[in-house]
């Protein structure tokens, strides 16, 4: 191997860059005219040897709902190494210079390998719950109420009139990415070939009595047989966004309620969905968690200055940060329901830490106080662990509804 080096990708490069990750994670690529619209050179660094692309690391310009505000944040993704250079440092290299070089405050992703992000700082910040439901057994309410009603969407009707409910989510919950118009776009683009069997994907929602959609689920249909001859389709919700509680409700009863079918599958589902809520047999519910969004504090003081906590708080934070030298220090964070300033200061550290437990607490669903029980954050004055992890919280939980 001769001598590596990272720089800035081209404008030209996206179709190498996409077929660099696409060979690293083990399928095939299919560049289009969205994806090159959508691709930000300027935010790609790409590692090469020789002439040879053999690394890539992607930042995208996106928003993000944290607890109590809506802020940039730098979504990663794209991050792979051609096999022939694996276990190299390329990786490392790659990672670091992009830390160490967005703008934002925080950085975010989904780990496809989550013991490579930890040590660079990242922090499982949000969990989600998966879902296949027996709708044979679940059961759901009878007490209907339907002031508004049920309708589809074209595509083109859906990127006018979702992107208010999503932003509405995003006032709700933490962990929603936002979406430009062509994010919009690309995110309901419905390629015959990306659909494993089932249906052209459907755009339902809701609308309320005023005839406003405060509401709307993405799905799919499967046909399927018993043996018996009997039908046992099935029904895949990719999507679900409803801040609105008559929203949420009568979508459900629909999606519950399909003719024909016999199973629902639901991803990308909040921790604290209130899904269980609405069916009379909740065990019927088979729920699986796992990790969504991972979190790194890339800007201290400017990322607790972002974010709204849920109790006043005053406290001095120690924190450690190998990667970003100006993330080490201490910091003085004051902050209440409405308000958070943040800065150095040389005061006494009442908590000890680093930017991984902030990361994997900014969001709202971790406690900090999780971390303690193993050492990775000290208390030094009585009391500050309690008081810091109270107001850390946030009282729902974060959700993420793809993965980028």
């Amino acid at each position: 191997m001769g001598d590596v080096e990272l720089r800035v990708a081209r404008a030209d490069e996206h179709d190498l860059i996409s077929g660099l990750f696409g060979a690293a994670m083990m399928f095939d690529a299919s560049p289009d005219d969205l994806g090159r619209q959508l691709f930000e050179p300027e935010r790609a660094l790409v590692a090469t040897d020789g002439d040879e692309l053999i690394g890539t690391t992607r930042a995208l310009t996106r928003e993000l709902s944290v607890p109590g505000a809506v802020i940039d944040a730098a979504h990663v993704t794209g991050v792979g190494v051609r096999a022939t250079h694996r276990r190299r440092g390329v990786m490392s290299s790659l990672i670091g210079r992009q830390l160490r070089e967005v703008p934002e405050a925080i950085a975010v992703l989904w780990a496809s390998e989550p013991a490579i992000y930890g040590r660079f700082g990242y922090g499982s910040a949000a969990r989600e719950a998966s879902y296949e439901v027996d709708l044979h057994h679940v059961g759901p309410p009878n007490d209907r109420i339907r002031p508004g009603a049920l309708g589809v969407l074209t595509v083109d009707e859906a990127i006018k009139e979702l992107p208010s409910v999503l932003r509405r989510l995003q006032e709700q919950r933490a962990g929603v990415s936002g979406r430009s118009e062509l994010l919009w776009q690309k995110h309901l683009q419905d390629k015959a070939e990306y659909r494993n069997g089932r249906t052209a994907q459907q755009i339902l929602v809701h609308r309320d009595a005023d005839g406003t959609i405060d509401g709307y689920a993405l799905w799919r249909g499967k046909m399927n047989w018993l043996p018996s001859g009997s039908p046992a389709n099935e029904v895949y919700v990719e999507e679900l966004a409803a801040p609105d509680p008559t929203a949420y409700r009568e979508l459900w009863q629909h999606l519950l309620t399909m003719d024909l079918s016999a199973k629902l599958v639901y991803g990308h589902a909040s921790v604290d969905e209130p899904l269980q809520q609405l069916v009379r047999m909740p065990t019927s519910l088979d729920r699986r968690l796992g990790d969504s969004l991972w979190v790194r504090v890339t800007d201290v003081p400017r990322a607790l200055q972002q974010r709204r906590y849920a109790a006043p708080l005053d406290v001095v934070l120690d924190v450690t940060d190998e990667l970003i030298a100006a993330n080490t220090g201490r910091f003085r964070l004051t902050a209440d329901e409405t308000s958070a300033t943040c800065g150095p200061t040389n005061d006494p550290a009442d908590l000890s830490l680093t930017t991984t437990e902030l990361g994997a607490t900014y969001l709202g669903d971790r406690s900090l106080a999780e971390f303690a029980t193993t050492g990775r954050v000290v208390e030094h004055t009585p009391g500050a662990l309690t008081r810091t992890a109270t107001a850390l919280r946030w009282p729902l939980g974060p959700v993420s509804l793809e993965i980028f």
